[in-house]
């Protein structure tokens, strides 16, 4: 019975604070270009599937789009954080960075070159090493695609430099 008034209330709630879903980006031109070093990366591949998904057309050659996005750098990397008494690993940091440059045919910069780092910690347990090891790849996927997500952001907000 009380599930009846509480389930009304919480969709009033949630739309009364402006909750929605993630609709498409408004992205401010219709081709690009996606040039990177690994074309078969899943970094590459997420990416691409968010800029169609997005609405963009991905061209064949520079030329043919308005813009290049170009991904210079890819970095997913693993550092240790911190280190027990007897000198095992406690916790791990992955990181995980891109370096990025959006321009046009003419070279002008619509976002100069800049890179994004998205880091996490994790604990780590020796007695546990296969389930410690998903974990770290269920992490990198998820910072894979929260950098994808930063990309389309920063693609939306783009803009010919020399029209600022």
């Amino acid at each position: 019975m009380a599930l009846r008034w509480w389930l009304p209330l919480l969709a009033l709630l949630l739309s009364a604070c402006g909750f929605h879903l993630r609709g498409q980006a408004k992205l401010p031109f219709e081709t690009l270009y996606l040039q990177v070093p690994n074309e078969y990366s899943p970094l590459a591949q997420e990416l691409r599937n968010s800029l169609v998904s997005n609405g963009i057309k991905l061209a064949k050659k520079s030329g043919e789009a308005q813009v290049v996005l170009q991904i210079v750098r890819e970095l997913p990397e693993k550092k240790i954080l911190t280190l027990g008494g007897s000198g095992r690993v406690l916790e791990y940091q992955l990181l995980y960075s891109v370096s990025l440059r959006l321009y046009d045919q003419q070279q002008n910069d619509w976002l100069p070159a800049q890179e994004i780092v998205i880091h996490r910690d994790f604990p780590w347990d020796d007695t546990q090493v296969l389930a410690k090891q998903q974990e770290e790849v269920l992490l990198n996927e998820n910072m894979r695609s929260d950098l994808v997500q930063q990309i389309i952001r920063r693609l939306s907000f783009a803009k010919l430099r020399a029209q600022e």
